[in-house]
């Protein structure tokens, strides 16, 4: 069996990076992503999902060094359930309410902002993995 999930949104907040004692790298990221709707009573609507994303490797180190609170980011991975429910992990807010976070395991991140943003990406976004070196550029004329 198998399951992606794709979603687009932008950083709550800047990365946050660590080392494994392995030594790899671990970038963990919070994103949130909304739709607007009209309701039955014709109010708009607005609905924001967070995401917690765990990105690894050389792809982290990419993630940690370029994004920042505000990037827009596209991440393709799949689910991480709670090992207790099999589903979202559940926790109660410090005013008591319940709340739930969706975790996803990153396979691949791109930067949707643009260089004039502040951000690290060109216009049409890339990977977060560098390309290998030796590789000669494309000019597009």
């Amino acid at each position: 069996m198998y399951h992606t999930i794709i979603i687009v949104g932008n950083l709550g907040r800047d990365p946050e990076m660590r080392y494994l004692p392995s030594g790899q790298a671990v970038t963990n990221l919070s994103v949130a992503t909304s739709r607007q709707y009209s309701g039955q009573d014709g109010q708009q609507v607005k609905e924001t999902v967070w995401f917690r994303v765990a990105v690894w490797g050389k792809q982290a180190e990419s993630c940690n060094q370029f994004l920042k609170k505000g990037s827009k980011v596209l991440v393709e991975g799949r689910l991480t359930p709670d090992t207790a429910t099999g589903g979202p992990r559940i926790w109660t807010r410090q005013d008591g309410t319940p709340a739930s976070s969706f975790e996803i395991s990153a396979s691949t991140v791109r930067f949707l902002s643009s260089r004039s943003d502040g951000e690290a990406a060109s216009g049409g976004g890339f990977d977060a993995a560098p390309a290998s070196e030796g590789e000669p550029d494309i000019i597009p004329f």
